[in-house]
């Protein structure tokens, strides 16, 4: 029988954001591995950190948010770990953390509900150079997505009904809800990959349990990078277009594909799609990220159990020392 050490390591990984403006050049760097920013790409990213306060809220959020699943479970049997893909702390680093601190067994999580080859694989391709970088080993359990998991779906669906109530009752019955999710290149459609189709699916069940027909509710893709190659869409602003030539007044922004407040969030909508939604005499609202919604954060916590339980069964060591 295999004996599994406990405790098991949970790595939580997000994106990464810089903590001040002086960062932003190592950010961009690291995002685009390597290549030259240009000026005037720095220059506009600049301006929209400092539009939110010069920093990314991400890294603060994001240990709320482990702290909030760490407090469910117990801490003889789990220990938690935070990485980042872009920056500190680097998924590479922690899994090497992790090594030193005798985790035999882990569980790995992103913060991203829907599985890409262009994301989510590459967090879990980062542990693996965070192994080989200490020629260590961990048997991970990859969680790839979640993005149909039913208290994730109902958390999206209280607010969209947090949205429509900020309108007068009258106007309620006419608001359209826009969901939303960070572009990919249009290549990854011939890849194969899930990411689209599980972005729709998503969009479709919180729709169906806000109670939305069809006639209420639309796609859009927002934040697309800055590669000439083509990106998914439409894009927010165009949608936005769309709706206000069919007379469309009254919008809810719900950004599924993002679990925090980031600058995809505070800048691309709460700024750059509110002044977009004010030039076409339209009212936008954007009802707050999930961040550590109660209902999200169990979703993560009943991830990690179901994971877990494959090892429950087997010979277990007690009382390691780690760290």
């Amino acid at each position: 029988m295999t004996q599994i050490r406990f405790p098991l390591g949970v790595l939580i990984m997000a994106y990464g954001g810089p903590n001040s403006l002086d960062e932003l050049p190592g950010y961009l760097s690291d995002i685009r591995s390597g290549r030259p920013t240009t000026p005037a790409v720095l220059e506009e990213i600049t301006h929209n950190y400092r539009m939110i306060g010069g920093s990314s809220p991400l890294l603060g959020i994001t240990r709320q948010q482990v702290a909030a699943v760490e407090e469910k479970l117990d801490p003889q049997r789990y220990r938690f770990y935070l990485g980042m893909r872009h920056w500190s702390p680097w998924i590479e680093e922690v899994v090497a953390q992790m090594v030193e601190d005798g985790i035999t067994h882990a569980i790995s999580l992103v913060l991203a509900p829907h599985f890409s080859k262009l994301s989510v694989a590459k967090y879990q391709a980062k542990i693996a150079d965070g192994l080989d970088m200490v020629h260590g080993r961990i048997e991970f359990e990859h969680i790839a997505s979640y993005h149909d998991a039913p208290l994730y779906i109902q958390a999206l669906a209280d607010r969209v009904s947090e949205g429509i109530a900020q309108f007068p009752p009258g106007d309620q019955e006419s608001v359209h809800v826009i969901f939303s999710a960070h572009s990919l290149p249009v290549r990854i459609m011939q890849m194969g990959d899930p990411y689209d189709a599980q972005l729709r699916e998503t969009a479709s069940l919180v729709a169906s349990r806000a109670g939305l027909d069809a006639s209420r509710w639309s796609w859009s893709y927002q934040s697309a990078g800055r590669s000439p190659e083509p990106w998914l869409g439409p894009q927010l602003d165009e949608r936005l277009q769309d709706l206000a030539a069919q007379g469309v007044k009254n919008v809810v922004s719900i950004p599924v594909g993002f679990v925090a407040d980031h600058v995809e969030i505070l800048f691309d909508i709460d700024i750059q799609a509110q002044a977009e939604a004010r030039r076409l005499g339209m009212r936008l609202v954007r009802p707050p990220a999930l961040n550590t919604d109660p209902l999200y954060i169990q979703t993560l916590v009943d991830l990690i159990k179901e994971r877990a339980a494959q090892w429950e069964g087997a010979g277990v060591v007690t009382a390691v020392q780690t760290g």
